[in-house]
């Protein structure tokens, strides 16, 4: 059975991009619509009359403080990216992106857990911390010189990709390759938060490079796709440094 689909908006501002997201959502059979921050109120007029038959996505949507907050139980996450300053996070088609979205998890316990699609701000996108909250990242195929799409187009496109990849696959009689799922965001959060507080106290990272410092660890264990099981057991080995200096200080 196929995983749960969410759409996550970070901090729309205009309730009819919130609204025609809600109906595509029902178009395209999307299990829930998440809004962080919103800017806007997603239960405007414009919005209710652009949801149409989504009226009950959109009612229903859930509204959280911050996109690791909306995504946390998510055991997929790709995000849209239309930003040519994306720094060295690597960007995928929607073809390969997707497919991955798409396939079985390993572990059979986790299918019903949901994967996400995120979208950015309707002016600037996601930054590049959010991206990488995210393990992998989509771009569509734009002119270079005008490549933001506006939000609920950005949604159309990636949604349809999306159901038209899954019925290739079905009519082809393919069978998803089943691979490991990544590490959570809140996981991978946590070691990091863990490894800069450390790294920062034996000198290896100063308050002026830390932030990029930082960005280039986490761009790493994103390509290497690790699971939660191997940031765990990094996060445990930081700890345990941590403890043996404070010990051998005392």
């Amino acid at each position: 059975m196929d995983s749960p689909l969410v759409v996550v908006l970070v901090e729309p501002t205009g309730p009819i991009n919130v609204g025609s997201v809600a109906r595509l959502c029902a178009n395209f059979a999307v299990s829930e619509l998440r809004l962080v921050a919103p800017r806007c109120d997603p239960h405007a007029e414009d919005a209710v009359k652009m949801a149409v038959h989504g009226k009950n996505l959109l009612t229903q949507a859930s509204i959280h403080p911050s996109l690791l907050d909306a995504v946390q139980d998510c055991r997929r996450t790709i995000a849209t990216c239309g930003r040519l300053d994306h720094g060295e996070i690597p960007l995928h088609s929607p073809e390969v992106g997707l497919t991955w979205l798409n396939t079985p998890p390993l572990d059979r316990t986790l299918s019903q857990s949901p994967i996400a699609v995120v979208f950015g701000r309707e002016d600037r996108g996601l930054t590049n911390d959010e991206l990488r909250l995210c393990q992998r990242v989509v771009t569509l195929y734009s002119d270079p010189t005008y490549p933001s799409l506006n939000l609920s187009h950005a949604v159309a496109v990636i949604l349809h990709e999306l159901k038209r990849l899954q019925a290739t696959d079905h009519n082809k009689g393919h069978v998803a390759e089943v691979v490991a799922d990544p590490a959570p965001a809140a996981d991978m959060q946590g070691f990091l938060e863990d490894a800069q507080d450390l790294l920062l106290e034996i000198g290896f990272l100063l308050e002026h490079t830390v932030s990029a410092r930082m960005a280039k660890l986490q761009n790493l264990l994103q390509r290497a796709s690790a699971r939660r099981e191997e940031v765990a057991l990094l996060r445990g080995m930081i700890r345990q440094v941590r403890w043996a200096i404070r010990t051998h200080r005392t």
